[in-house]
């Protein structure tokens, strides 16, 4: 399926929003259609990392959210705490957890998602499941709340492959409301902007090692 075409970037101009600041981290709750990080096109240029620098010259990358996903961010301040952040990340020592509204009504109360993907080089920036040559990308699922055409679902990434909740919960027939690359027609109709949040992040805080969890309620 061909992606759909990407609408004009129009990034909301809310003020930013500061959950959590200290000498080693800062922890952001970025707004649905914002980039995390400057795009190609000059138009493209706002993002949550400049405006993050515009207050916070300090403040270096550990992570993104896709364009369309709202939620929690954190930056570091510094070099050491970037290595040590960066660690966390890449030995999956860091918990997230989202939450999303999907099509249809969810059966059962939870359970494990696991299915390779890869990037789906002909429609990019989709991705799709593979079992040649996709990663291993694994996803925990419990039901939160049910609606009449719909599932609240609270989401744990064990893996962060790109698109990862979008393509698993798609792939169990579930997409999320209001995607605009995976959605049916009839869920992208059902929301105004695209049903995923970071709601919480769970850390070690890269100044001592004390464990440190930041939430961001979310907004739908």
């Amino acid at each position: 399926m061909p992606p759909r075409l990407m609408m004009e970037y129009l990034p909301p101009k809310d003020p930013l929003r500061v959950i959590h600041e200290d000498a080693a981290v800062i922890v952001i709750s970025k707004p649905s259609g914002l980039l995390s990080v400057p795009g190609k096109p000059a138009e493209h240029r706002d993002c949550l990392l400049d405006r993050v620098v515009a207050v916070f010259p300090d403040a270096l990358l550990i992570h993104r959210l896709d364009l369309e996903t709202s939620g929690i961010v954190i930056f570091a301040r510094g070099r050491v705490a970037q290595k040590q952040l960066n660690r966390q990340f890449e030995k999956r020592v860091v918990e997230k957890t989202y939450i999303a509204r999907v099509e249809g009504r969810v059966v059962g109360s939870g359970g494990r998602i696991e299915l390779p993907l890869t990037a789906d080089w002909p429609n990019r920036p989709m991705q799709k499941v593979c079992f040649d040559t996709g990663k291993p990308s694994v996803t925990d699922w419990r039901v939160l709340d049910r609606e009449a055409d719909a599932t609240r679902l609270s989401l744990t990434p064990h893996t962060g492959r790109s698109h990862q909740l979008r393509v698993h919960l798609r792939a169990i027939g579930h997409s999320i409301l209001g995607d605009p690359f995976y959605a049916s027609e009839a869920g992208l109709r059902a929301a105004s902007w695209l049903q995923l949040h970071a709601e919480s992040l769970r850390f070690r805080h890269p100044d001592g090692g004390d464990w440190m969890c930041c939430a961001d309620p979310c907004p739908f």
